[in-house]
């Protein structure tokens, strides 16, 4: 494949295996939540390239991807992953809920436990 060619964002998304199916990564496109180089894309016929760089939605994390490949088909996870750089940064670390008094997250909690657990927790207006 030569520098100039391109293929359909859609298309590239459903081949690097981010989306299950080509018809939900046009949604995710259509929806104006998918950029190309820092400019959004609403359309899903819109063209990629290799060296552009994608940013979108994907569960509950904004994914940012560089296109190293275009590829040919949608193939197995390892040959999807050869597609894009990922520079997505890590998540933070979550931080532990505090246990309450008493029970401490083993098995479940007896009913003196619960009783305990109420009376710690402030009254609501």
């Amino acid at each position: 494949m030569s520098e100039t060619e391109t293929l359909r964002l859609d298309k590239w998304l459903w081949h690097a295996r981010f989306f299950k199916t080509r018809s939900l990564s046009a949604k995710v496109i259509a929806s104006g939540a998918v950029r190309v180089n820092g400019t959004r894309v609403s359309k899903p016929a819109a063209s990629v390239r290799r060296g552009d760089g994608l940013t979108f939605p994907k569960e509950d994390e904004i994914r940012i991807v560089r296109v190293l490949d275009l590829g040919t088909r949608r193939g197995p996870a390892p040959e999807a992953q050869a597609l894009y750089e990922d520079l997505t940064p890590p998540p933070a670390p979550k931080t532990p809920r505090a246990s309450s008094p008493k029970f401490d997250g083993k098995g479940r909690p007896t009913k003196k436990d619960r009783r305990a657990i109420d009376a710690s927790k402030p009254m609501s207006p």
